[in-house]
């Protein structure tokens, strides 16, 4: 049996946050789980994930790609192969009725099926942030620079010097500055910022974060 697991992620309240379904279970372990599902006839496994995660999250991730296979698994009398994906929602994406944001300091309250596969999926996130526009899914469209630092900092789960995430990012020619300015703290104007997609740039590298601080 083949069943597709999918491991949702946003920022909420500066900590990374995942989304978990209500199973109806009176064990306080079993009470939440991850959006989990099977494949339908004439489905691929990229479909199933999107459905499951459409499901569970109300609209579609901004951010979804698989994070790895395990097999052996027994839900019932047949061995079952899980494939995971890891997907990402925007800051202030709300929950479904009968679906929560559980915040991963808690996540150790989960069974140990479902914090293996989250720990996978952050990994699978991290393996990729710096070469892939992971980052910006959690973003709106147009953002401050101290935004993405916070949302780099948030998915890697460590600081990251400010000036030199900055020189990263121009070397990374990634990011354009727009004619829009927000105020920030202390009432100080920061400019605004967007993602800058592959084709608006010719010569192109990762944001090289093992140089950061």
């Amino acid at each position: 049996m083949l069943r597709v697991d999918v491991v949702l992620f946003t920022a909420r309240d500066g900590a990374l946050h995942v989304l978990l379904v209500a199973t109806g279970s009176p064990t306080p372990r079993d009470r939440w789980t991850l959006p989990s599902g099977a494949i339908r006839r004439g489905e691929s496994i990229d479909d199933t994930a999107l459905r499951i995660a459409r499901d569970a999250l109300g609209t579609a991730p901004t951010h979804l790609d698989q994070a790895g296979m395990r097999g052996g698994a027994r839900r019932t009398a047949q061995p079952v192969v899980t494939v995971a994906y890891s997907g990402l929602a925007p800051v202030g994406t709300p929950a479904r009725a009968g679906a929560s944001w559980l915040p991963l300091s808690e996540a150790g309250a989960l069974a140990i099926r479902d914090r293996d596969e989250i720990d996978r999926s952050i990994a699978a996130i991290r393996a990729r942030i710096d070469h892939q526009p992971i980052a910006f899914r959690l973003l709106p469209d147009v953002f401050t620079l101290s935004e993405l630092q916070a949302v780099y900092e948030i998915l890697l789960g460590r600081p990251l010097h400010k000036a030199s995430f900055r020189r990263s990012l121009h070397a990374a020619a990634i990011v354009e500055a727009t004619d829009e300015w927000r105020t920030e703290r202390r009432g100080r104007p920061a400019q605004l910022f967007r993602y800058a997609p592959p084709r608006r740039r010719r010569h192109r590298r990762g944001v090289r974060f093992d140089l950061l601080g």
